[in-house]
Formats: C-alpha cells, structure tokens, sequence
C-alpha cells in the first residue's frame, strides 16, 4: 500500500510541478519532456529486464546445482545460529538462508549481477513460508532492508568513474564509502530489529559484527598497505576470482554428489526467463514514476528547497550539490549515476562536492527499484513497513556520507 501511495505521489507532484512552471514562466515544452520520459522510462524498464534474462537465467541454474547437490543444505546448516537470529520466523536449516547468504556475499563484493538473481531466489523460498502471499513477511523485510542498504566493502564502479573523470586518486572514497555504507547497513538491521522485536545482544550477532569490525580494520590495513592505486585492480581481481570460484565449486560439488548437472542447470535456468518476465511490469510502473517525477524538475524544486533551509539555518550548504546523486540513489542507480558524473564535471572530480557525491552514491542501495523488483517477482504488493525502514537506512547513510566527507576532505 505505500509502494501505491508514492508511486501517485511521483504523478501528481510532477503534474504540480510541470503546470506550475507553465503558468509562472511560461514553457511550453515541459509536458513534452514528460511524456518523452514516460516513453524512454517504458524503454529502459524493458531493457533491464531483458539484460536480466541472461544473468538470472544463468545464476538461477547454479543455484539449481547447488540445491540438487545439498549445497545450499549445507550452507543453511551453517548460518542456522546467526541468521535464525535476525531471521527468527525461518525454521532453521531451511534453504532460504543459503540463498540469502550468497545474496549478501554478492552484494558486498559488488557484484550486482550475481547478487539479483541470488535475491530473487531467496526472495521465492521465503514467499512459500509466507501464510499470506500478497503480504511481505518479517524475514522479506529484513532481508530487503539489509540490500537496500548497500554493504559494499570496495565500490569498483564509482572508482571507476572517478578514474574517468580524471581524480587525482579515484581510490580516496574508498574508506568514507565504507564508513558510510556501514551505517546505513546498521541502522537498517536495528529499525528493522526494533519494529519486529527482535533481540540482536546475543553472541552470534555480537561475533559477527566483531568480526565484520576486524575484517574492515584489515581491510583498511591492506588499503593504506598497498596504496590507492593498487586498491582498485587488487579488487576488480579478488571479485571475479571469487566469482568464478563460486560457479565451478558448485558445479564440482554436483558432480562429486553425482548430480546431472547440466539437466539441473537447464532447469533452473528456465525459472530465470520467467521471473524475468514476471518483473517487466513492476518496472516500467516503477521507473515511468520515477521518470516524470525529475522530468517535471520536482527533484530540482526539492533539492533547492532544502539548500534554501539550510542556508537560512546558518549551516555550510556546500553538501547541498551532492544531494542530487543522494535522493536520486534511493530511485534509480542509473539516474544516480548519471547525475553523479555530471556533477563531478561541474565541480571537479577532486571537489569537496564531487568527492561527496560519490560517497554518498556508495553509502546505500536503489531502494525503491529493489523493493519493486523483489516484492514484484513473488506478487507481494502489501510490503507493510519495508519502505519506511529502507528509507531510514537511506538517510544515516546519507548523513553519514556528509559527515564523513567533511571529515576526511577538508
């Protein structure tokens, strides 16, 4: 029901919006920017899906393997005593924790292709525990929320833009983003804890986030080790090693448990066309919204509002050029991206601003693209809470990225 009431929202702002600008300044042309929008959003909707097919298609295969081979058994039998914790209403061992677990392990090394169709099969095992299948479940919400928050450990692709447009050191993001994304993945998980009750002092969790604290201080040990310009090639290298490894060990454990794994691959690869399918609509609704919504220059009216306030409140508006690429994240990767770009080429690369709306870029996830696409692919149309508290996580890693950005580049 709140996915309904923002989805009008993005339409009758724009409307607003677009004939207000009509009346004040007379431009004719903006509803013709609208419409093009709804068109070009139309377009894109499909062609992500479509890109989709192949990779879904792909990793819904493996997945297959690895759930005919008792991998996936294994590994649900593994995470039992830490995910049963913040996943209380999953019977322990069920296979859902083995997908979510190679979600969130795809998502931290950044890679996004892996990561989706992992979500969407975790997404369908926790749809067949759900009693009410139009409604979003508590363990959908967190585990939602948890992506929507973005952990990345090394952001390549923004590094990879930086180093396009010319930074000095396109790797100096690289710990604020970490700082930043950690945050946001923190204060989901407590939102989402304290709207469900859930009690996260125990000694699995506690372990956990004393191990994620060990492995970030190593991590930032081997970054100051091997230097910036190392980082990102040492990265880009480390992902698509594990990535690689990751298919061959489940197709290997197939063949050891003398599974047919081709015909398993087949079949699961099968299931990948139709959840391809199965999304196409969740995002042309999604992104046409999204597209009319800045088409209107809405977004451009919000983002001038809040430099207006706070400039009246006497604070430094530096900030205020990042936040395009900071409300735009929580719609549209793409979009964001773009607007990331531009406003390095408008500010520099090397800018306070440019540096800032990188960070800020990597500090959380599209919320309202994974809502839609994931809540779409099982037909969850109630998602209660999960927006709320994906937007809660959006704002700390926000105002983390601000503040983390002052602290380290000024």
């Amino acid at each position: 029901m709140v996915l309904n009431y923002i989805w009008v929202a993005f339409f009758v702002v724009a409307f607003v919006v677009a004939a207000g600008r009509l009346l004040l300044t007379g431009d004719t042309g903006i509803f013709t920017e609208i419409v093009n929008a709804t068109f070009d959003s139309s377009k894109s909707a499909f062609e992500i899906a479509l890109g989709l097919t192949g990779v879904l298609a792909l990793w819904l295969g493996i997945m297959k393997i690895g759930e005919r081979s008792g991998m996936i058994g294994a590994l649900s039998r593994w995470l039992s005593p830490l995910f049963c914790r913040l996943f209380p209403d999953i019977p322990k061992g069920h296979p859902a924790f083995g997908s979510i677990f190679m979600n969130f392990s795809a998502n931290m090394l950044g890679l996004d292709n892996a990561a989706t169709p992992m979500g969407l099969k975790a997404m369908k095992e926790l749809q067949e525990l759900n009693p009410r299948k139009d409604t979003a479940t508590n363990p959908m919400i967190m585990f939602l929320v948890i992506n929507t928050s973005g952990l990345v450990l090394i952001p390549v692709s923004i590094m990879m833009y930086r180093a396009q447009m010319g930074a000095a050191q396109p790797t100096d993001i690289f710990i604020p983003t970490l700082v930043s994304t950690t945050v946001s993945t923190a204060v989901g998980i407590a939102v989402v804890a304290l709207t469900q009750r859930i009690n996260l002092l125990c000694r699995p969790v506690l372990l956990l986030a004393g191990g994620v604290a060990l492995f970030f201080a190593g991590l930032v040990t081997l970054f100051v080790c091997v230097g910036r310009g190392a980082m990102g090639e040492y990265s880009t290298l480390a992902a698509n090693v594990i990535l690689f490894s990751i298919i061959l060990l489940f197709i290997l454990w197939g063949v050891r448990r003398r599974v047919n794994v081709y015909d398993a691959f087949i079949e699961g690869a099968k299931e990948g066309f139709s959840t391809a399918v199965r999304i196409i609509p969740y995002l042309v609704a999604f992104l046409v919204g999204i597209g009319v919504f800045r088409a209107s220059g809405a977004m451009d009216l919000l983002v001038g509002g809040i430099g207006w306030l706070v400039g009246q409140l006497g604070v430094d508006t530096t900030f205020v050029g990042a936040l395009p690429t900071a409300l735009m994240k929580s719609l549209s990767g793409a979009a964001a991206n773009g607007l990331m770009i531009d406003t390095m080429q408008q500010y520099g690369a090397d800018s306070l601003v440019g540096r800032m709306c990188c960070v800020a870029r990597g500090a959380s996830d599209t919320t309202f693209y994974i809502l839609a696409v994931y809540f779409g692919s099982v037909g969850v149309t109630r998602t209660r809470n999960a927006v709320a508290c994906g937007l809660a996580a959006d704002l700390a890693g926000v105002v983390a990225a601000i503040a983390v950005s002052y602290l380290f580049f000024t």
